[in-house]
């Protein structure tokens, strides 16, 4: 008798594997007509890497994070060291596909962009970005002006606050000074800046004038997220943008400019987890992901985790601030 042999009386189901059915972001329901939208997170994707000042190919970004978000849609989605079952129930998360990008035309892909993020924001969605490079930012910072009064987390390597670069204001090297510039956005914490980039001292004198926290990894390791986090309000609007350079390049080898000395995965959703405590998330991005330069995949797989990791923070702060007509924790 064959010790390992089927049992009998079992029955079949669909398994549903990870790597079977068609890759939305986590297999979420598609949508990819907004004015259909009706959900309470909207994911859409803008594989626009026009800018990228390194090494291109974040375009691709966006196919390769949903292809790795199979993984997470499998299993139960049990979280033992929280003591959760992240499964969703009864919030509706939805992928929107990409924005259509113009080969060639940065200035249309990003109307393009700041277009169909405002489409979301009016359907009562909260938008997840999913990059394409750094610049896409700013047309989806340009998009949350119905928000008003907005605080921004940003995790990345980098400043990007840039001024211009031979005349150009929407690339990837500044995207957090427009923000600054506009007047919908409020204080900023940046997280994780290290090493050379593009932004010279002056930039960071502008930024800190404007009173922008700025720490690095090995700062906020000393600190804490808490103390890091200490200037930003509680109870107010939130904005994250997430450059996947913010974590170690030798975590995320995948980026367009890979640096070292930055954070570790738990850290980076140990701050999500912070910031959906700290305010109202109301959207965020994630960009960079560069999946030409990690064959392993590894760098598209922590990126869409993080992304589950911020919807479920997301979704239990609004459960546990009494919003009864969802249900999340089973």
């Amino acid at each position: 008798m064959n010790k390992y042999a089927k049992k009998q009386d079992y029955t079949r189901v669909k398994l549903d594997m990870p790597f079977t059915g068609i890759t939305s972001f986590r297999k979420y329901p598609i949508c990819t007509n907004l004015d259909d939208l009706d959900a309470d997170f909207a994911i859409i994707g803008v594989p626009n890497d026009m800018t990228t000042a390194w090494r291109s190919g974040a375009r691709m970004g966006p196919r390769s994070i949903r292809e790795q978000s199979s993984l997470y849609a499998f299993g139960s989605g049990y979280d033992h060291e929280r003591d959760i079952v992240y499964n969703n129930d009864g919030w509706k998360v939805v992928d929107c596909g990409d924005v259509s990008i113009i080969n060639g035309d940065v200035e249309q892909s990003h109307e393009n962009t700041e277009e169909a993020i405002r489409k979301i924001i009016s359907k009562g969605a909260i938008p997840i970005v999913l990059g394409g490079d750094h610049s896409i930012t700013s047309p989806v910072a340009f998009a949350l002006e119905s928000e008003e009064k907005v605080n921004v987390v940003q995790i990345d390597a980098h400043l990007d606050w840039l001024k211009d670069a031979s005349g150009q204001r929407f690339t990837l090297s500044n995207p957090m000074r427009r923000m600054s510039e506009m007047e919908h956005i409020n204080k900023m914490a940046q997280l994780g800046i290290r090493g050379v980039g593009s932004s010279q001292k002056e930039d960071f004198d502008d930024a800190r004038a404007y009173g922008s926290t700025i720490l690095s990894p090995k700062q906020i390791r000393k600190m804490g997220i808490e103390e890091a986090l200490k200037e930003m309000p509680n109870g107010e609007k939130y904005y994250v943008t997430i450059d996947i350079d913010g974590l170690d390049a030798s975590v995320a080898p995948g980026a367009g400019s890979p640096s070292p000395g930055g954070f570790f995965y738990d850290e980076v959703s140990e701050i999500l987890e912070a910031v959906a405590k700290k305010g109202q998330v109301i959207g965020f991005d994630l960009v960079e992901v560069n999946p030409l330069y990690d064959p392993t995949g590894v760098t598209s797989q922590i990126a869409a985790r993080l992304i589950v990791d911020f919807i479920n923070f997301i979704i239990r702060e609004k459960q546990n601030q009494g919003d009864s007509s969802r249900v999340f924790l089973s």
